[in-house]
């Protein structure tokens, strides 16, 4: 028979699983065609379950899982999350969950990320483009935009004027 502790770590263990798993789904493909009846539908869904998603925080090991795949050092990702590297070591440590600001910070970089490698064509590509001073950005290096919402929405709307060919 398992103590009331025992219990509580279970139950958290698997609360922790739920959290990472509606999350790791959400930065999958597109929703089923079909299963919504437009675009703006499908859109609407897709934004009520990132809402909740920032809401339950990204945990540790999905952010780490994407932190590997792309060309920030933590000392980066630290700024972007306007965390220090100690306090991110410690999410390490403790397999933590990001707050609520932290973790839309990060679903906002791997929506910009996804975004990117479609315009791109593929990871290399869009890296480069990340890391090369942009002059429709005043000549400054897409990744330093990455440490505010606005950054990122800018560097959304340039991907997609370059997706579209319009690149003034």
């Amino acid at each position: 028979m398992k103590t009331t502790g025992e219990k509580k770590l279970a139950s958290d263990q698997v609360s922790r699983k739920k959290r990472t798993t509606n999350v790791t789904t959400l930065l999958k493909e597109e929703p089923v065609s079909g299963l919504f009846h437009s675009e703006e539908e499908k859109e609407e869904q897709n934004i009520f379950s990132l809402i909740q998603a920032v809401r339950a925080g990204v945990h540790f090991n999905l952010f780490q899982e994407f932190a590997a795949d792309v060309p920030f050092s933590q000392a980066e990702w630290s700024q972007f999350l306007h965390l220090s590297e100690k306090t991110l070591q410690r999410y390490k440590k403790e397999e933590s969950t990001f707050d609520p600001l932290q973790s839309e910070r990060i679903l906002e970089i791997i929506h910009l990320f996804k975004k990117g490698i479609t315009v791109f064509g593929d990871k290399e590509n869009f890296n480069t483009w990340l890391t090369t001073s942009n002059v429709a950005l005043g000549n400054i290096k897409p990744k330093d935009l990455l440490d505010s919402s606005f950054g990122i929405h800018l560097l959304q709307d340039e991907l997609i004027r370059i997706e579209f060919g319009v690149f003034a």
